[in-house]
């Protein structure tokens, strides 16, 4: 789909392009046509005023020139946004990194840099994917876990699938407090405002006041019972 949309891009630049030279070409004929009239030595009435109707396309040409100038301008510009954008800048921040971070020998890949970079790109179902592996490669990151989900729900439109991948990372290992706090908290929130299920988003708040007591957790998990009207 990606690919697609630039392939009509730079159609759209192709023709903007064609249609600025076609009304350049024009009004250059036209020029040309005008000088021989006005250097003609049998000029007469005739030739006055087919001068100024030659005069008056000339100027219509010359709007569709500007026209055709701005547009192909606009457009070229977007395209080669876009392509810096997506495809360059990815590849020039990696090789920055090379260049301030290593010593000439390879650096192992970032998973998550490639991973944000295909969401920039509008391939989500290949960056869950590279998520997935920086969840392989640091598992006590939570961070891989919390962007798939992210992907699914945002971009994707899918709030189970989000669901199902915050339970699947809860329980995937024992997490330090802070990150099973947050990942408890995402939960909830997707079960209160994706779902419409403010009991199952209650219970997730009761499990993180029994499971992290006297903590700032616990406190947070109380405010939001309140602010649900729940003592």
């Amino acid at each position: 789909m990606k690919w697609i949309s630039y392939l009509i891009l730079a159609v759209l630049v192709l023709g903007s392009f064609l249609y600025y030279k076609a009304a350049v070409n024009e009004q250059d004929s036209i020029s040309r046509e005008i000088e021989q009239l006005q250097k003609s030595p049998e000029r007469d009435e005739d030739n006055d005023q087919q001068i100024a109707k030659l005069k008056s396309e000339a100027e219509g040409k010359a709007g569709e020139k500007t026209f055709g100038g701005i547009l192909l301008t606009f457009l070229t510009a977007g395209l080669v946004g876009i392509l810096f954008v997506t495809l360059v800048l990815p590849m020039l921040a990696h090789r920055i990194a090379h260049l301030v971070y290593d010593s000439g020998e390879l650096l192992e890949k970032d998973a998550m840099h490639d991973a944000r970079s295909l969401v920039a790109q509008g391939e989500y179902d290949e960056a869950i994917e590279a998520f997935k592996a920086a969840a392989a490669n640091e598992p006590l990151n939570r961070l891989p876990w919390v962007e798939i989900a992210r992907i699914q729900r945002t971009h994707q439109e899918n709030p189970e699938a989000a669901i199902h991948t915050l339970r699947t990372a809860l329980e995937s290992q024992e997490w330090q407090v802070n990150d099973a706090a947050y990942l408890l908290f995402r939960l909830a929130e997707l079960y209160d405002e994706d779902r419409d299920d403010r009991t199952t988003a209650v219970s997730i708040m009761q499990q993180v006041i029994e499971e992290f007591p006297e903590t700032r957790h616990s406190a947070n998990a109380r405010h939001k019972l309140r602010a649900w009207g729940i003592a």
